[in-house]
């Protein structure tokens, strides 16, 4: 059940993208992956809170504890699987805690009215 948009299958779309480029780069072998000079937790919180803005945005608030949930999942699998594949990664009990905090953080935004993200580009282009 997604809100009422007029491109919502797009939205989708590009959301489940947006989570499987997040994969990638979480599982990819660490001497693929440049690191920029962030620090990790920040880079952390902020992916996360934006994924789930992102569909919180095409979801109405009665889903956003599924969404919430569902990303928390997330963080907690990539951190399993980012220490069984001995690729170079590391898993960190550190990275799931700020994933949490960008999933709070991100579920707070969603309850102002940047949960209204998507009508507002959709306002943007002509058509009904």
């Amino acid at each position: 059940m997604l809100r009422e948009l007029r491109f919502p299958t797009l939205w989708l779309i590009a959301g489940w993208l947006a989570v499987i480029a997040a994969l990638a780069v979480c599982l990819a072998p660490a001497k693929y992956v440049e690191v920029p000079n962030v620090n990790d937790k920040v880079e952390h919180a902020a992916g996360f809170a934006l994924l789930v803005l992102w569909f919180t945005g095409i979801y109405p608030r009665s889903r956003y504890w599924l969404v919430a949930s569902g990303f928390l999942l997330l963080g907690i699998l990539i951190e399993i699987l980012q220490g069984d594949m001995n690729w170079g990664r590391h898993s960190d009990v550190h990275d799931v805690y700020a994933d949490a905090a960008g999933i709070v953080a991100g579920v707070l935004l969603a309850l102002t009215p940047l949960a209204r993200w998507p009508r507002w580009i959709e306002s943007l282009i002509p058509g009904k």
